[in-house]
Formats: C-alpha cells, sequence, structure tokens
C-alpha cells in the first residue's frame, strides 16, 4: 500500500493494484486529466468490484488502419486486461459530419454507402489489438438519430459560440478568413453527446482529439453526469522518424501488410525512434524495456532489440510463425539469398534489354529509372551484379533483385 498526498489534508492510502492501474494508464500518454479524477475512479471501481467504462470513438473515415492507430488500441487493451469495460464506438452518425480536427478547409463528409464499407473492416482489424470477447461494440446512431431536430437544439443551447471558438482550428481559419459551416460545429457537440449516451468514465484519442474529448468533460456535468477523464496518447512519428505516420506520406506500417514487409519496415527504423516505438506499441513491462536499454547501453547491439520489437509486432497482427519465417527471410534478403515468395513473371520478347525486363517485371517504374539503378550496382541477375545497360538476357529464367527487397523470377520466352 502507498500513500498519496491529497488536497483535502489526510494522505490518500492507494493500493498496489490501483497504483499498479495508474502506470499502466500512464505509460506512453501525452495528458490525463484529471489525473486526480482518474484515482478517484479507480479507487471507486476497485471497492465496488464495478468495471469503469472507457470509450474510444473512430470515425471510418477510410477502409484500413495502419499501426499508428494502434497506439490508443494498444492503451485500450492494457485497460482491458486490467478488468474494465472497453468500448468500440464506431462514429457512423458523425462520419457524415465530418470531424474538422486540425484541418484548415471543411472536410467532406462520407457518404453513408462508404461509412459502411468501412465500419465493416474497422472493427476486424481493431480486433487484431482488443480482446473481442470483452469488447462493447457501439455505433453513435443509436442515440444520434432519435435525438432529432429538437434535441440537437437543446444539446446546441449547452454550449457558448466563444467557448466553440476557443478550438485552435476555428480559431485560425476564423482569423484567416477561411469559411466555417456551422455543421463544422456540431462535431464536438455529437462527439461529446456520445460520452452522455455511454456514460463513459474515460475517454481516449489522439492529441488533435483534445478538445472534443473535453467536450464529453462539459456535456456530462451539464447533464448530471460524473465527467469523463480524458486521456491523450501522442501521434506516432512514421518510418522516417519525423512526420507523423500517414499512408499520404509513405512512413507507415499497414496492420494488413504481409507477415515479411511488416517485419522489415520495422527494422528499417531508427534506433532512436526504436525506444518511443516501444514504449508506444509494445506490451512488453516497462521494466523489460529499461533492461533492454540498459543492455543496449552496455555494449548489446541494438538490433537484436528492433528483431525482439518486429517479431512481437509481427505475431500480433499474423502469428509467431509468420514471425520467425519473416525473421530468415530478412535474414536471407540480408545474406544476398532468394525468399522463398518471389513474385513469378512471365515476359514475351527474348532477348530483352535489362531496362525494359526491369520496367515490364514492375522492378523499376521506367527503363530511365532502371538504368539509375543498374548505375548504382544496385541489380542483380541470379545473384550477379548487373554492370551493363545495355546488357540483352535470352530465352530462360532467371533470378532478378533490385536493392535488398525487391525479387521476381523471370521467365522470358
Amino acid at each position: 500500500m502507498t500513500e498519496r498526498p491529497s488536497s483535502e489534508n489526510p494522505p490518500v492510502t492507494v493500493s498496489d493494484a490501483v497504483q499498479h492501474a495508474l502506470a499502466v494508464t500512464r505509460r506512453g500518454c501525452e495528458e490525463l486529466i484529471p489525473e486526480a479524477d482518474w484515482l478517484k475512479k479507480l479507487q471507486k471501481s476497485e471497492a465496488t468490484g464495478q468495471p469503469l467504462r472507457i470509450k474510444l470513438g473512430l470515425d471510418p473515415t477510410a477502409p484500413d488502419i495502419h499501426i499508428g492507430h494502434t497506439v490508443v488500441l494498444n492503451k485500450m487493451r492494457q485497460l482491458q486486461d486490467l478488468g474494465h469495460q472497453v468500448i468500440f464506438l464506431i462514429g457512423d452518425f458523425t462520419s457524415l459530419i465530418g470531424d474538422p480536427s486540425g484541418r484548415n478547409s471543411t472536410r467532406p463528409p462520407l457518404t453513408s454507402e462508404q461509412i459502411k464499407a468501412n465500419a465493416e473492416t474497422y472493427y476486424k482489424q481493431a480486433s487484431l489489438v482488443l480482446d473481442p470477447a470483452k469488447t462493447e461494440i457501439r455505433y453513435n446512431s443509436e442515440w444520434s438519430l432519435p435525438l432529432g431536430s429538437m434535441g440537437m437544439i437543446q444539446l446546441a443551447a449547452k454550449y457558448t459560440v466563444a467557448r466553440m471558438m476557443e478550438r485552435n482550428d476555428f480559431h485560425d481559419r476564423f482569423k484567416a478568413g477561411t469559411p466555417i459551416s456551422v455543421h463544422e460545429c456540431l462535431y464536438p457537440l455529437m462527439q461529446g453527446y456520445d460520452s452522455v449516451a455511454l456514460k463513459s468514465d474515460l475517454e481516449l484519442g489522439g492529441t488533435d482529439q483534445k478538445f472534443n474529448l473535453l467536450m464529453g468533460r462539459h456535456l456530462q456535468a451539464e447533464y448530471g453526469q460524473e465527467p469523463q477523464c480524458i486521456l491523450t496518447m501522442p501521434l506516432l512519428e512514421g518510418l522516417d522518424g519525423v512526420e507523423k505516420m500517414s499512408k499520404s506520406k509513405n512512413n507507415y506500417i499497414g496492420i494488413t501488410e504481409a507477415a515479411n514487409t511488416m517485419f522489415a519496415k520495422v527494422l528499417s527504423i531508427s534506433d532512436t525512434l526504436m525506444w518511443r516505438w516501444y514504449t508506444l506499441l509494445s506490451f512488453k513491462s516497462e521494466a523489460e524495456i529499461e533492461a533492454l536499454k540498459a543492455a543496449v547501453a552496455q555494449g548489446a547491439n541494438p538490433k537484436d532489440a528492433k528483431v525482439a520489437l518486429a517479431k512481437e509486432i509481427t505475431t500480433r497482427f499474423h502469428s509467431a510463425a509468420a514471425a520467425d519465417a519473416a525473421e530468415q527471410d530478412f535474414i536471407n534478403r540480408s545474406k544476398g539469398g532468394v525468399p522463398d515468395d518471389i513474385p513469378e513473371v512471365s515476359l514475351a520478347g527474348a532477348p530483352l534489354g535489362i531496362g525494359a525486363l526491369l520496367k515490364q517485371a514492375n522492378l523499376a517504374p521506367s527503363t530511365s529509372e532502371a538504368n539509375r539503378l543498374i548505375d548504382g550496382g544496385g541489380v542483380r541477375v541470379d545473384g550477379s551484379t548487373v554492370s551493363d545497360k545495355g546488357l540483352k538476357l535470352p530465352a530462360g529464367t532467371y533470378v532478378v533483385q533490385v536493392g535488398k527487397r525487391k525479387f521476381a523470377r523471370v521467365t522470358l520466352g
């Protein structure tokens, strides 16, 4: 048992279980607001045996998610493993409005058909992190549609325009003379009302969602409920270690990517970024991560720690066997070996110039790029480096390699 100081005189005795739950909550988070209230909720849950209700809302704006999206899902799983009730909320109604968070222009709302199509894969992918048997799945159209026009007006009366304009993106757009549609102001109100409908104790989100999460606290108080706490998680840097992970920046790892690709991409990150990924993506304890850091500081090869992270992530989204096979595939590639699963390509027109072959086999986007790769020593045929851009290959089958990762077994006829 540990005593924690209280603002109301006597020290508060906190059990080891609650201290552990608080540490799990804090791990890797940006902000926990307010921490004192979360501690009280944890203590109440321990005393009553009643699980806390923990909410994560996601608008299905795209059909697939990448591991950057799983930062909050990992936190949900950690809290789920402590025995609390996780609510995976699909924002099928709020997606029709369009979230203006972080936008410098109006976000086009999705159609109901797009939302339905995206939602079908969202939860399936999220279940690779969450325990489906212990997850409550809800759609916010359940309570948002019945609210109706009268309910919407009554809801809007619970927040002021001045407070809404404190929001950074609205403030900046207003100052710049960029249009703000009235419907965009409804988005944070509706997201906040989700917390009222679900009687949420804690809501998670990225740092860019802070305004919306605080709206939930405000509206719960307006409706006579105990306000939820909020937990913001940082945005994960992508493979480049600079920009946040994003498909548009091509610095991402999709959770449905092939095991070999996933494993190799994790190994491509910097040693510095690896530790941040450990904190935000790994399920290893903080003590285990500190032990790995200490070993590296004392001379252990950081690549071994990175391999362990790559195997953990690949196992989570595939299997332990797939992770082992991906590791062996990476070793084979590093040694100049040929992976087992390379594409088979058949081409006509033998003899064929090496530049044209690389382009037609989708190993280079153009013959000029193929020539550049050859000049750089990055092209091999049957293990031998190609130095002659005028090389023509006769009929036959060849293993062609570009760089460390691109292979094809090309049959020329």
